[in-house]
């Protein structure tokens, strides 16, 4: 005999999902207690009002989590650290903020003895896996209430119905309907005119672009920035040290304004299907790109090459919610040990949606002058030694050729 519901945790956002949520566990769980949880993973000011209209659509009470640090250092940095990407343009800013959020929300659902946990996922997306693996990860009994695969609503265009039938007020309509995730990471975009490949991302339109500018409307002069990193993880800007949350913070002004992390993409999802979707990463683009420019200096050749097929793998179990699992732990480990020499700073010039490469420096650096100069001054690299590199390294090709040449005479 299942367990009667009477408290249900609900990851909430105050979107329009969770927003219906709400009056609809309380009618079909017969009137059950819903608390209502949001984690702020640096939503900004999309938290501001959640009290109120939590408890207006029926919540008992609302926990607000503050999880901007936890979600850098511990989720963020691990991943640039790796340079995970998905499918090469998608920097995973949905991805790795739901099992820090998630994670939270199992912390207050066992705090208040909830019978269930909620979320407003489709049953068409990523997110419902990322999710529900990460629950299982810390409560792995917890009965899990997903209202998109169970409810008759069967569009958005019905939730908005619903939540104008019920009085639940909103912050959009069916013209601006797109679907939007906001972190300090990223910003998503979903849904209408995005949905047929062929149309072009209204890249100028008012209120579309929210992190930043289209490269067409940046300045005309470019701006120089110094990164510097220790170990891998990123300190200070132009000399000044900042904390995880506002070095990010500060980046994303920078990359905003000047129109770069622009990302129009056809996905893959976990589910099978194709999806379509732009991302704003403005902070984060400048600092994949500056990490990845450091190790170029700070890894040895077989060392830098391992870890690019890592970081597709660790890009993939990012993408599909596998973040609490013992592949991406040994994974981190392996990542981590790679960084320890990843120290130096990075200069970059930013200019219209560009991130380009003005110079780099390590006290580690692998990168020699007097062995890479084209002046044969006697160093540590004898050119004739290169002969006999050549003839062993490609005694294969000149065996087979020996070999198809017998043949055919």
């Amino acid at each position: 005999m299942k367990k009667p519901i009477r408290k249900v945790v609900l990851a909430y956002s105050g979107g329009l999902d969770t927003s219906i949520i709400i009056p609809w566990l309380k009618e079909n769980y017969d009137n059950c207690e819903v608390i209502a949880v949001s984690g702020d993973v640096g939503q900004g000011t999309e938290l501001d009002g959640l009290e109120e209209k939590a408890k207006k659509t029926g919540a008992s009470k609302l926990y607000v989590l503050d999880l901007k640090k936890e979600f850098v250092e511990d989720y963020i940095f691990p991943t640039m650290q790796a340079g995970a990407v998905y499918e090469e343009k998608y920097l995973l800013g949905t991805s790795f903020a739901r099992p820090v959020i998630a994670k939270g929300i199992v912390e207050i659902a066992k705090k208040e003895g909830a019978d269930a946990i909620c979320h407003g996922c489709t049953g068409k997306g990523n997110d419902q896996v990322r999710f529900e693996l990460s629950i299982k990860a810390f409560a792995p009994e917890m009965t899990i209430i997903a209202p998109w695969r169970i409810w008759n609503i069967k569009s958005r265009e019905e939730e908005i119905e619903y939540a104008e039938a019920h009085n639940i007020p909103l912050r959009i309509n069916r013209e601006t309907n797109y679907s939007k995730d906001k972190n300090l990471w990223h910003l998503s975009h979903e849904g209408l005119d995005l949905e047929d490949p062929a149309n072009e991302p209204q890249y100028d339109k008012e209120g579309f672009l929210e992190l930043g500018v289209s490269p067409f409307r940046a300045p005309d002069a470019p701006e120089y920035l110094t990164l510097h990193f220790e170990k891998g993880i990123p300190t200070a800007i132009d000399g000044t040290s900042y904390d995880a949350v506002a070095l990010i913070e500060k980046l994303n002004e920078i990359g905003g304004r000047n129109g770069v992390g622009l990302a129009d993409i056809v996905e893959n999802r976990l589910v099978g299907m194709k999806s379509r979707g732009v991302y704003e990463t403005p902070g984060g683009a400048i600092l994949y790109e500056a990490h990845r420019i450091l190790e170029t200096i700070c890894l040895d050749k077989a060392t830098q090459h391992y870890k690019q097929l890592v970081a597709v793998k660790f890009g993939e179990m990012v993408y599909d919610g596998q973040w609490f699992t013992p592949l991406r732990e040994a994974l981190s480990a392996f990542v981590t040990k790679t960084q320890e020499c990843v120290t130096g700073d990075v200069k970059l010039c930013i200019y219209k949606g560009n991130i380009i490469n003005a110079g780099v420096t390590s006290p580690y650096s692998l990168y020699s002058e007097d062995i890479a100069t084209f002046s044969d001054d006697g160093g540590a690299y004898s050119q004739k030694d290169s002969e006999g590199f050549i003839n062993l390294f490609g005694l294969p090709i000149k065996v087979k050729a020996l070999l198809d040449q017998k043949r055919k005479d």
